[in-house]
């Protein structure tokens, strides 16, 4: 595991360390972030220096605390939020500040917290919309879908907007993933759900991951989070505060002490 002095902001020769490791590690990364600085608007930026990234078919979950720079680091890789400096690669490509639209077409699945399903289109039309640039490959992705998400087949006709908000969730996984992405993005996938629903969307991430597609998961769920996934990410103001294995993080005092316990409680 990456050492820190768990500061919320390492010392100089901490993050020397821990950009040194990142670029040894990343090397040959599906997705990668290289010292990102962005943010919502231009007199303050949220991420300052971020390093991450993430392997062929890995489930990688990015926790910390409230205002860290979780959200906002999926957002700036999937273009919603502008990139002033630093650079995201999505196979040795150039993607920083590519429009979503292109970023889809490219390989990249992204699922919002909010807001993320047609409500008033049925689950069939809502996946439909996942491929409306190229809709030959409906029936085949219908038919993948189905075989990922059972529950999506008996559905079919029903309006998005009727269902729960797991279920929600299931047909957003599904959306974002009708064009085949070699990695989706989730953006707080169990907020505000239910305990036993929060453990359904996981135990979803984890069948997505399971087929091949990288994983990123931006979590305040901390503990879970790092029970399912592969390496995890502490962000803390806007910067890497620890990172490691899933295992390592979640047994690491400094991690339990700092983070883990704050995060627990809001749960």
């Amino acid at each position: 595991m990456t050492e820190s002095n768990g500061n919320a902001r390492p010392e100089t020769s901490t993050a020397e360390h821990m950009h040194a490791e990142h670029v040894k590690n990343a090397e040959g990364a599906v997705l990668r972030v290289d010292d990102l600085r962005a943010g919502y608007s231009t007199e303050a930026d949220i991420l300052t220096g971020l390093d991450f990234y993430v392997g062929d078919g890995e489930l990688v979950g990015i926790i910390g605390p409230n205002g860290a720079g979780k959200s906002t680091l999926v957002k700036a890789i999937f273009g919603l939020v502008t990139v002033r400096e630093g650079t995201v690669r999505l196979r040795g490509d150039d993607i920083t500040n590519m429009k979503a639209n292109k970023l889809v077409n490219a390989g990249v699945g992204y699922v919002p917290q909010n807001e993320n399903v047609f409500p008033t289109l049925t689950i069939e039309e809502n996946l439909q919309m996942g491929v409306f640039s190229k809709p030959k490959m409906f029936e085949h992705r219908w038919d993948d879908m189905v075989d990922l998400f059972p529950a999506l087949k008996e559905r079919r006709k029903q309006r998005a907007g009727s269902l729960s908000g797991g279920e929600r969730q299931m047909v957003a996984m599904a959306r974002a993933l009708m064009t085949e992405p070699s990695v989706l993005l989730l953006d707080e996938p169990s907020a505000g759900l239910s305990p036993v629903l929060q453990d359904e969307v996981f135990v979803l991430a984890k069948r997505i991951n399971r087929t091949g597609v990288s994983v990123v998961m931006v979590e305040q769920n901390a503990r879970r989070c790092l029970q399912i996934c592969d390496r995890g990410y502490v962000l803390d103001q806007g910067r890497n505060a620890y990172t490691g294995t899933g295992a390592e993080l979640g047994n690491d005092p400094k991690v339990i002490e700092l983070y883990l316990g704050t995060l627990a409680k809001a749960h």
